[in-house]
């Protein structure tokens, strides 16, 4: 069993958990993330679910479904008109319990698969582990942006270690994708979970650090909060500058969000 999947499985009930008990009406409330509405987000999430599942066993329909949704993405607003039209009448609880069921088919197929096969995706091949672990990704992140319109409080797992390793191994790709020099040597990451283990990544140097807490820093690589809103230490000028451009989601460069815009 591809643990990963289980994990993902489990931080959708999270999701599931916290929004099962919503009106109608609160699907059309916005959040801090470019106004998307909660449906708009659980239809983005619903989408690329069913993308990622026809990767792993519809690869002719995937490569249908890729060459339809490749034009809108960096188009203003053409993802979620795109999205919208897919989805078509399904909206509210119904998309909810939709979205739900299909978690659970795929979960259970990512679970059984070979964790190195390899899929196709919008930009390189990932393998099976590494799709279903960016599915777990941006279930967390555009999770955040509803735990955040709604007022709670969000209570992480260890499982979060899977976001914080991708932001940890994307750390060239944030510079790259920006056509910026990668600085040598990636800075030391030494991260509380939320178990209170401590996560350590790269070679030890005071001088080149990123500490704190691993829920904080997973905000940041994923873009959800501005560093300056959480509580991280940054030792020397490569932390400074990757935090403020980390970028651990594929895609062109995306701008993080200005201080102070971004929260309960």
């Amino acid at each position: 069993m591809l643990q990963q999947a289980i994990e993902f499985k489990e931080e959708s009930r999270a999701l599931h958990a916290l929004l099962k008990d919503l009106e109608p009406a609160d699907y059309e409330r916005q959040t801090q993330f470019k106004s998307w509405t909660v449906h708009d987000v659980l239809g983005h999430l619903h989408l690329f679910n069913v993308a990622a599942e026809m990767s792993l066993n519809d690869e002719p329909a995937f490569m249908v479904l890729l060459e339809e949704i490749m034009p809108t993405i960096g188009v203003k607003d053409g993802m979620r008109s795109y999205t919208n039209t897919w989805l078509g009448p399904l909206q509210g609880p119904a998309l909810l319990d939709a979205w739900w069921q299909f978690v659970v088919k795929m979960s259970d197929s990512f679970a059984s698969a070979d964790p190195k096969r390899r899929l196709k995706w919008f930009g390189p091949d990932m393998s099976v582990r590494s799709s279903i672990t960016a599915r777990l990704m941006e279930t967390w992140a555009h999770g955040q942006e509803l735990y955040d319109l709604l007022g709670r409080e969000r209570v992480n797992f260890d499982r979060i270690k899977n976001i914080a390793h991708l932001g940890v191994s994307t750390y060239g790709w944030a510079f790259r994708n920006r056509g910026l020099p990668i600085p040598d040597p990636a800075p030391h990451v030494r991260l509380m979970a939320p178990s209170g283990a401590i996560w350590e990544w790269n070679t030890p140097d005071p001088q080149n650090a990123v500490e704190g807490d691993a829920a904080e820093f997973c905000q940041v690589v994923t873009q959800v909060r501005n560093i300056a809103d959480t509580s991280l230490k940054l030792s020397g000028d490569t932390a400074k500058r990757w935090m403020e451009i980390a970028q651990c989601f594929a895609g062109p460069p995306e701008t993080p969000p200005a201080a102070g815009t971004r929260g309960r």
